[in-house]
């Protein structure tokens, strides 16, 4: 009798340890996935799978198509759950980032920075030349790369259009927050620095090494990159891993926690270009108005953005190892917006029903 009960224990072992090893990795837990850098391969994983409320989807995909979207992409651990396109756009499709793009260039001087080629506390006349504003000379010494990163620069902001008569005194550098497309003198510090554009400089050390297409388009007023929507999320894979690609750092890790953290006390919701929820106020652009809560309430307070005018976005979602692309139109015709808008609330509304 004793042999028979060994005998059985040992079978019920065998078989406990055989279920075990067929119990499949929860999603959330697997490796994060990094896409080749060549080729349009990208493994894929079903909302079913992440144990998503698959009825929404419909719901969420209907609001966007009403809301002028060109294109929608979620990647959960690298891998993308959805992916849709609007409108005639396609996977190929370039498409302009607007003011998201901003964070491209905080990424690029970070690399420059830790390549030792520039230094973001040092004032930015040493690499442009006293005489770049209009400002009174000791004015302009106080302002560095990290004024214009986390925009207190201090810089008149009544025009947009970035000429030097434009460029004149407003407060000291570091005490006043506003909304400026004065960083763009950023890309001219990085190529000063570099002896080559800033496009070249961009294209070698961020672009080429995580497998983005697209390209910048100087304006008038501003400097803006277009790509496909996928190349929009490698760079969101990037910011989800801090600067990480594969194997390989491609930004400082601990420049890239800087950027996306409080950079000032003015407008705590506000890191070097990127826009950081879970805060208890913040600002806006056009406006000296101190709003008090977070930026998106029903988002995860974890969340940081890349955020342009027509609600452009890139939601970066740490807890959730989570993604989120939103390109295309105005969602409002009659408010194209800077930044954060009613849009934010509103889909996170849609993604919230899907993901929870």
């Amino acid at each position: 009798m004793k042999h028979v009960i060994f005998l059985f224990s040992g079978i019920l072992l065998i078989l406990l340890s055989c279920n075990t090893s067929e119990i499949p990795t929860p999603i959330t837990d697997q490796e994060m996935y990094f896409p080749p850098i060549s080729g349009n391969d990208w493994e894929k994983v079903a909302p079913s799978q992440l144990g998503w409320n698959e009825s929404q989807i419909p719901a969420l995909i209907d609001f966007l198509r009403s809301r002028n979207s060109k294109s929608f992409l979620i990647l959960v651990n690298g891998r993308i759950v959805m992916e849709e396109y609007f409108d005639g756009h396609k996977v190929s499709d370039t498409w302009q980032w607007n003011s998201a793009g901003k964070t491209l260039t905080t990424a690029t001087v970070g690399i420059a920075q830790q390549e030792k080629l520039l230094d973001i506390t040092t004032r930015v006349s040493q690499y442009l030349g006293a005489g770049w504003t209009s400002m009174p000379l000791a004015k302009e010494a106080l302002i560095t790369p990290k004024h214009l990163l986390t925009m207190t620069s201090g810089i008149n902001d009544e025009s947009e259009l970035i000429i030097r008569p434009n460029l004149t005194y407003l407060a000291d550098a570091g005490t006043r927050w506003s909304y400026h497309n004065v960083f763009q003198r950023l890309m001219n510090v990085v190529g000063e620095a570099s002896g080559q554009s800033f496009e070249t400089y961009f294209n070698s050390k961020l672009k080429n090494k995580i497998g983005m297409d697209g390209f910048w388009n100087e304006g008038l007023i501003f400097t803006v990159y277009h790509s496909s929507t996928r190349s929009i999320a490698r760079f969101g894979l990037l910011a989800l891993n801090q600067g990480k690609w594969g194997n390989e750092q491609i930004v400082n890790e601990a420049f890239f926690k800087e950027s996306t953290s409080t950079s000032q006390s003015i407008n705590p919701s506000y890191g070097y270009l990127w826009w950081l929820n879970g805060k208890n106020q913040y600002m806006l652009p056009n406006t000296q108005t101190v709003f008090p809560g977070m930026l998106i309430p029903n988002a995860p307070s974890d969340l940081y953005a890349a955020m342009g005018a027509e609600d452009q976005r890139i939601y970066v979602i740490p807890s959730k190892k989570m993604v989120i692309i939103r390109m295309g139109r105005a969602s409002d015709p009659n408010n194209p917006n800077f930044a954060l808008s009613g849009f934010d609330q509103l889909l996170w509304e849609k993604i919230n029903a899907v993901i929870k």
